[in-house]
């Protein structure tokens, strides 16, 4: 069975909005982290917002990174979209906790939510995310939207924390499992 993974830039108070985080320099650390994903990865699941983001930037890049990631089957979660110009891609149908269950019966490898914070947030309230991969910054940013769902508080387990030397650091969790 392929596994469910978010993976998100974060504060250390939850917030995930790329826009609001400290600013800190890109590094070989990152570089890695990121190139350890997509070796990882068989398919993106993107929300309409963030799926518009990157068809608008990633067909764009060259080199093997982007290659290989602009290669990935990407599963768009959207009521608006009719097309999807950046492939290949399809549109999800029907309620996306099912659609994410029989994704994830499927072949191909892990399937990796990147960004698409409404979706990662349904899909961690309906226990369907085997792995969260989080790239902490060093700070707070007071307010934004949070990862995390604050109607349904979530019991995870620390697999690894990762220190960078730009003061972000690569945090691993699952979800802990519930004693007998």
């Amino acid at each position: 069975m392929r596994k469910l993974i978010v993976t998100e830039f974060i504060s250390v108070d939850g917030i995930a909005e790329v826009e609001k985080l400290p600013g800190v320099t890109w590094n070989d650390e990152m570089n890695k982290f990121k190139e350890d994903e997509l070796a990882d990865s068989g398919a993106m699941l993107l929300g309409r917002t963030t799926y518009e983001i990157f068809a608008g930037s990633w067909p764009k890049e060259t080199g093997d990174f982007a290659d290989r990631f602009n290669a990935l089957p990407k599963y768009v979660v959207s009521t608006s979209l009719k097309a999807l110009e950046w492939q290949p891609a399809e549109l999800l149908a029907g309620p996306l906790p099912d659609a994410v269950a029989r994704l994830k019966q499927g072949s191909g490898g892990n399937i990796y939510v990147h960004g698409s914070l409404s979706i990662a947030r349904q899909l961690l309230s309906h226990g369907l995310v085997d792995r969260l991969r989080l790239l902490s910054y060093p700070g707070t940013v007071g307010a934004g939207k949070p990862l995390f769902p604050a109607e349904k508080p979530l019991q995870l387990e620390l697999i690894s924390a990762v220190p960078f030397s730009n003061g972000v650091v690569a945090l691993e969790y699952g979800p802990r499992k519930v004693s007998e």
